[in-house]
């Protein structure tokens, strides 16, 4: 699928949308909830980094010859609706968030990418790399529920419903885009049973991300 096809503007809009809202939301909780300066510090790191990912996205959409806003356009009420009714009360929850939630909806871009041009993978795998976003996140999850281990049942169910509505989101941005749904499947359509390995490497992924937080039983 070239570069400047609609799925491909489509694919690059979605994320440049959703790097630009990570941002500001991300700098919102550290104002909001980060319990000492310095962990307001790296939050704000952290969401300097997906600004970055959001202009690059904005330069690369501008270089096809397609507007940045007018790509961005289609996605804003799904991903603001998804912020919404994902507003985290704490720090605890902002953490959460920020690692978990973020990173399943990156998942789901990622696959869309699997049928693109080398060059889009490879921009799509730098601007969801979450380095940054993971380190601080588990860093400081481990300790707090080491802290205290309550809190691990209360987080758990707030990233499972944070991967729910991630994954809903996703399936109506396919369903109201039908060139972004054709990425995900290629262009000559893939069968029910490659679908569920989609949704099981999801699965996976949503795992692993768990386990290192700490908020599986085994964790």
């Amino acid at each position: 699928m070239s570069d400047s096809s609609p799925g491909i503007v489509d694919l690059l809009g979605v994320l440049a949308y959703a790097e630009l809202t990570a941002f500001l939301r991300l700098a919102e909780d550290a104002a909001l909830f980060a319990p000492t300066l310095n962990d307001r510090a790296a939050l704000g790191d952290v969401a300097a980094t997906e600004y970055g990912h959001f202009r690059v996205l904005r330069d690369r959409i501008a270089s096809l010859g397609a507007d940045p806003e007018e790509a961005m356009a289609p996605f804003v009420e799904a991903i603001d609706a998804w912020h919404a009714q994902t507003r985290p009360k704490d720090w605890y929850e902002a953490l959460v968030k920020a690692y978990v939630g973020v990173g399943i909806a990156g998942d789901f871009y990622r696959e869309a990418a699997r049928h693109a041009d080398p060059s889009i993978i490879a921009l799509v795998d730098e601007v969801l790399a979450d380095g940054s976003r993971s380190e601080f996140a588990v860093e400081r999850m481990r300790a707090a529920l080491d802290a205290d281990p309550r809190l691990c049942g209360r987080l758990a169910l707030w990233a499972r419903r944070m991967v729910g509505e991630a994954l809903s989101q996703g399936q109506r941005l396919a369903a109201a885009r039908p060139h972004l749904a054709a990425l995900l499947v290629g262009e000559q359509g893939e069968d029910l049973a490659e679908v569920g390995r989609m949704f099981a490497r999801l699965t996976e992924e949503h795992g692993r991300r768990m386990t290192e937080l700490g908020l599986t039983p085994n964790g």
